[in-house]
């Protein structure tokens, strides 16, 4: 199969540039019997497919003749007319650059078949008959059709030209990689083991279902879950087009109902019952099909069982340029850690708390451990933690006052997050106590000679990190002393990026329960939280935690001069020092960091979909209550730039970090960055690779 990246006249920001192809589910009118109306329907759409620079593009079941045309099927001049039919619709096809999957019936030899024939170019391509014929209920087709398993030839002639039959048929874009085709039609869905399950194990990535299914009350609804749970078993994508207006209701009814579904989700649906011929049009990201195969080995395995059991052949055809195709016709998410839907992200937030509450739950019981011991700083990923430890005991029965929170204010700890680290663990009844690392610090400082010990403005990384050593090592020993364990509080944007500090910083604890959780998300739960009838009281609190900048306070504020002179912590109202000058926005980062962990996306392909969410305010999508501040935009330059940053971080020197990283529960599909889990990766690695493939 092809695996070469495609090239289109439309340049580098072209979707077929990055593992997209675009196919569309199309819906004509159809008028029973009336070959030369269906053709000339079928070519229009084509046309419009090819205009939209659609790649492959799926019409109905028996849409020449009518799948209603019942004993008019074994009728000659109809049989002859729907073959003459698709000759036209061949003949049509030249220079154009859309596959058309187009249903018919066919004779071959002795016996009628209910195909699937698939056409480009000016060539048909192969043809695939029906492996399974409904017989019961509204279904007569064994009256008139064999199914595919009778085939005896595996040819069939076309117009005077043989032509590939049968269910074997996989359909290879050489021009675009990884766009292999299969196809089945109808009642092959809805058998046990449908002929997709083979053909995708055998590669085909993108599977089309030509369906003439009527509609009867709440079929749309099982046909919805079909085409999501197939294309999940098999990670591909399903593009199915079912009979609409025209079709005889003599007895049965039609919705013209036209899905696409991608790995478990319906990514384009049409208009149901519409009268007026149309189109469903998705990109498919064959990328992201590929990324999940390589990664689910049981998928190479099952494929390894069954390799002998059904065979396939390969019909391999180059596409064309299929021009400018314009804008990604698909949803890209700005925050995929975080779903958009309201009532799906309180049943996330609900569910990432219960999977940390919990494991904070079991650790404390295998430790035997009777306090738990946080530092609060009054800042976004403290807070968290701090409430997943409240809510930990309250599950488990125990008084509050069982989490000891620590403050411990330095040299740059503004007053607005030292009062609120105050009143939260006021408002959510736990232990609180302070001490001020500044003296300990100082006296570091002047230890290993630092500058900054005498009162010069030397703010460095050893300054820096003289503080968050301390604080960390004071949590340690307070959890000694105490009988208790260090709760961690750094998030997995944090460990992404490489922004803690090794060893005996905030790197390290005893365990880790935001590990998994990325900031973008983290301001959701604790948003979520503060609408909780248990946390209420810190609802105010809590959204003034949100409304401050992420900051590490280590470096006095400039406005402040140097603070360790005057021996004043908590002076400043805000924060000087601000994480995200450094690092980059931490929801664009997120967003990059989300396509590099769970697909690993080339960097050129996380620009362009990032240019899609994050350059157009208009076009990206966000959670209808997000904070007014991350409904911005970025330039491709302004992409580029963080891009580069977080490449460089991740990739080459913030691995020996999460090589040393502490225990943590795993919350998310999108994956995490635990040695021991998700992520493996040398400690010596460079991006030289990944910058040189975005420079490309």
């Amino acid at each position: 199969m092809n695996t070469q990246r495609r090239r289109t006249d439309a340049g580098h920001r072209s979707l077929y540039d990055h593992g997209f192809v675009r196919v569309a589910a199309a819906v004509p009118r159809l008028r029973v019997t009336d070959v030369v109306a269906n053709v000339a329907d079928t070519i229009d759409l084509l046309h419009r497919a090819a205009d939209d620079s659609v790649a492959l593009a799926v019409f109905p079941e028996l849409g020449l003749v009518g799948y209603t045309s019942g004993d008019l099927l074994h009728q000659q001049v109809l049989l002859d007319a729907a073959v003459a039919g698709l000759c036209t619709i061949r003949d049509a096809s030249v220079g154009l650059p859309t596959v058309a999957v187009v249903g018919l019936p066919m004779r071959q030899g002795q016996q009628l078949y209910n195909v699937a024939a698939v056409v480009h170019g000016g060539r048909v391509l192969g043809v695939v008959p029906k492996s399974y014929l409904p017989n019961y209920r509204e279904f007569y087709e064994k009256r008139h059709f064999s199914a595919a398993r009778s085939v005896r030839r595996d040819e069939i002639d076309v117009d005077g030209t043989s032509v590939p039959f049968g269910a074997d048929l996989l359909f290879n874009a050489t021009d675009i990689a990884d766009f292999v085709l299969s196809v089945e039609i109808c009642e092959d869905l809805w058998v046990p083991v449908p002929p997709s399950t083979w053909s995708t194990l055998a590669g085909a990535t993108v599977v089309a279902n030509p369906s003439a299914s009527n509609i009867t009350i709440a079929k749309a609804d099982y046909r919805r879950q079909l085409c999501a749970g197939q294309s999940a078993r098999t990670i591909a994508a399903y593009v199915y087009s079912a009979a609409g207006a025209g079709e005889s209701t003599t007895d049965l009814a039609w919705d013209g109902h036209g899905l696409i579904a991608e790995n478990g989700n319906i990514v384009a649906e049409g208009e149901r019952f519409a009268v007026d011929p149309h189109l469903v049009v998705a990109d498919v990201d064959l990328d992201r099909l590929i990324a999940d195969r390589v990664r689910t080995t049981s998928f190479g395995d099952c494929a390894d069982d069954h390799a002998d059991h059904r065979r396939f052949r390969t019909v391999s055809f180059e596409l064309g340029d299929a021009g400018d195709p314009g804008p990604l016709r698909r949803d890209v998410p700005r925050f995929p850690f975080v779903p958009a839907d309201p009532r799906q992200r309180d049943e996330r937030c609900r569910e990432v708390f219960s999977i940390q509450v919990n494991g904070l739950a079991t650790r404390l019981a295998a430790t035997r451990s009777d306090k738990v011991v946080i530092g609060v700083s009054g800042g976004l990923d403290s807070t968290h933690a701090l409430l997943v430890a409240v809510r930990c005991m309250d599950q488990l029965g125990r008084p509050r006052s069982d989490v000891l929170g620590i403050t411990m204010p330095g040299f740059a700890t503004s007053a607005r997050t030292l009062r609120n680290a105050h009143r939260l663990m006021g408002a959510l009844g736990v232990t609180a106590e302070e001490v001020d690392i500044r003296p300990a610090s100082q006296q570091m400082l002047a230890d290993i000679g630092h500058p900054a010990a005498s009162g010069e403005a030397i703010y460095d990384v050893a300054y820096e990190n003289v503080q968050a050593g301390a604080r960390t090592s004071l949590l340690f020993r307070v959890a000694n002393h105490r009988g208790g364990i260090v709760l961690g509080t750094g998030d997995l944007s944090e460990l992404a990026l490489g922004w803690c500090t090794y060893g005996v910083g905030d790197q390290m604890s005893h365990y880790g329960v935001n590990s998994s959780v990325p900031k973008s998300l983290i301001r959701h739960l604790v948003r979520w939280a503060a609408g909780e009838p248990d946390l209420v009281g810190a609802s105010e609190v809590l959204l003034d935690v949100l409304d401050t900048a992420v900051s590490p306070e280590l470096v006095p504020h400039s406005e402040l001069g140097d603070e360790s002179e005057n021996g004043d912590a908590g002076r400043a109202d805000d924060v000087g020092q601000r994480s995200e000058d450094v690092v980059g926005p931490y929801e664009l980062q997120d967003f990059h960091l989300y396509y590099v962990l769970r697909f690993g996306y080339r960097p050129s392909k996380v620009a362009f979909l990032a240019s899609q969410a994050w350059g157009d305010t208009e076009r990206g999508r966000w959670p209808d209550d997000i904070d007014v501040r991350d409904r911005r935009s970025y330039t491709d330059d302004e992409i580029d730039r963080w891009l580069r940053v977080f490449l460089t971080r991740f990739m080459a020197t913030s691995q020996f970090k999460r090589s040393a990283m502490p225990d943590g529960p795993k919350v998310g599909s999108g994956g995490a960055l635990s040695p021991r889990g998700d992520w493996r990766a040398p400690s010596d690695g460079t991006a030289a690779l990944w910058i040189a493939e975005l420079d490309g």
